[in-house]
């Protein structure tokens, strides 16, 4: 009986021998002498090795990613699936440490294909990325972005091994915020910021273009006419800035208005962040209200008392444009100013 179950017995050795070997030389590679896999597209290969980039601000605080970003070829929109809730303590820490100031870089090459809207791809992803972090409650104050050109292949990007998509793009650096601005000059002296400003002319407002005929900030932010302090008037914003952009219009505005505020101590500025509708409600409601708080944290030195200040937050409540079309959603994310 023995005798006839020998060679089956020796069969089931030899296939889980070689079963083990199979797993461990070909599948595991970890058999010395067994040379690995060659690949010719060596930017593919370097896809799945890239390390997620470092995000440290010295003894202070330090990050390490449980994965790296991934965006479409030309794609601003950064895919954060890998990294889990990890954002969270970066959030945190910024929102704890507001002397501390975060740096968003964007890497893209000149093979991809940048946005209209955008300064270059670079800034487009580091400014998706920024707003990503404020909807997650990091203060707008303490994001800023650049861009930069780089060269395939690149320890900081790659493409992935469909070449469909890149991983990696983003690098962080952290450095000292910008000092305070100065309190009010006193009301005996005329502020120095109205004695610099450029007042346009009465006879030069115009009417306002159309929103889906404007393909930048700036031009948003130059068809934005200036009538009275009684009627509102928009800001915007460039993708890699904090302040807003100053026009003609905006100075003649807050001239007016710092004057007229300071003979009627019982009207308020009031500024009225929006956003479009990107991101969940409460994101965005706590979005809006952080620009409006950042316009009136810049306008210490324009003679307004911050008691005469009061900021209001829509987050998406109130878009002046459709939100379906990019056109509209960069119309629709501004800071309203008017006195009442």
């Amino acid at each position: 009986m023995f005798v006839s179950k020998t060679p089956w017995i020796l069969l089931l050795v030899l296939w889980m021998a070689g079963a083990t070997w199979w797993h461990v030389c070909h599948i595991k590679q970890l058999c010395v002498d067994l040379p690995l896999p060659f690949s010719t597209d060596s930017t593919s290969a370097q896809g799945d090795e890239i390390a997620p980039p470092p995000i440290s601000d010295g003894k202070r605080f330090s990050l390490e990613l449980p994965g790296n970003f991934r965006f479409a070829l030309s794609g601003d929109t950064p895919n954060t699936d890998a990294l889990g809730s990890s954002l969270g303590e970066l959030v945190t820490y910024l929102r704890n440490n507001p002397d501390r100031r975060l740096t968003i870089i964007g890497y893209y090459t000149a093979d991809e294909t940048t946005p209209a809207s955008a300064t270059n791809l670079g800034v487009a992803r580091a400014e998706q990325f920024r707003q990503y972090l404020t909807q997650q409650g990091a203060p707008v104050a303490s994001l800023t972005t650049q861009g930069q050109l780089i060269t395939l292949p690149d320890v900081r990007m790659a493409t992935t091994p469909a070449g469909d998509s890149l991983m990696g793009g983003l690098a962080f650096a952290f450095a000292e915020a910008d000092a305070p601005q100065p309190a009010p000059p006193t009301a005996a002296a005329e502020p120095e910021s109205l004695r610099e400003l450029t007042v346009a002319p009465a006879d030069t407002v115009q009417k306002k273009l159309p929103v889906a005929t404007l393909n930048t900030e700036a031009e948003l932010a130059a068809a934005e006419k200036f009538t009275s302090v009684f009627e509102p008037i928009d800001l915007y914003f460039k993708l890699n800035e904090a302040n807003y952009i100053k026009t003609a219009a905006t100075r003649q505005f807050f001239d007016e208005a710092a004057r007229y505020l300071k003979k009627h101590k019982n009207k308020k500025l009031r500024l009225t962040g929006h956003t479009d509708n990107t991101g969940n409600d409460a994101a965005n409601l706590r979005l809006s209200r952080d620009r409006a708080s950042d316009v009136k944290s810049r306008l210490r030195s324009s003679g307004i008392s911050a008691s005469q200040i009061v900021v209001d937050a829509k987050g998406e409540a109130d878009p002046k444009a459709d939100n379906s079309t990019i056109a509209g959603r960069r119309a629709n994310r501004r800071v309203t100013v008017v006195v009442n």
